[in-house]
């Protein structure tokens, strides 16, 4: 394993945004978890849906923001926890979640908006900034908080150099 702990992306589409999530997808494992952060409209659910696609999500209709339901479960390769903490306003409220409880599940769980609960996240965990750069393009940040998430940024990068970059 190289030494990285950090990556970026340029996405100049949404279907760009989907194959880095297919990628993150394809790439994680059981115990990983992934925080995004980006403002409104910046691509987080987009990015989700790709992850989605590829664990095997069947229903991929219900792959969307959980915003008012705060956390979503879809079965796949890995069940896949969606977390929207954008009405959250911090750890507490996450924990009083049972997010110590979807942890200890050993799917993927991919927070939206990790920003607002960043203290009650593990410190291992893959972040992700979503910055709009243009009415389509995004540049998109990646670190690693650890030892797990950095094995996942790169298998990660493997999976982005073996499949593309999407249209």
């Amino acid at each position: 394993m190289n030494d990285k702990s950090e990556l970026e992306f340029m996405s100049h589409s949404e279907s760009q945004t989907q194959a880095l999530g297919r990628a993150i997808g394809l790439a994680s494992r059981a115990g990983d978890v992934v925080g995004l952060v980006g403002e409104l409209g910046a691509g987080k659910t987009r990015l989700i849906k790709g992850v989605a696609a590829a664990l095997g999500v069947k229903n991929r209709q219900e792959v969307r923001s959980p915003t008012f339901v705060l956390i979503r479960e879809h079965a796949g390769r890995l069940r896949l926890f969606h977390v929207d903490a954008y009405r959250l306003s911090g750890a507490g409220e996450l924990n009083s979640l049972g997010f110590e409880e979807i942890l200890s599940q050993g799917g993927l769980t991919v927070v939206e908006w990790a920003d607002h609960v960043a203290d009650g996240l593990p410190a291992d965990r893959l972040s992700l900034h979503l910055i709009i750069t243009g009415p389509r393009s995004r540049r998109i940040s990646l670190s690693c908080g650890g030892q797990k998430s950095r094995a996942l940024l790169e298998r990660l990068g493997q999976e982005w150099a073996k499949r593309g970059k999407g249209e």
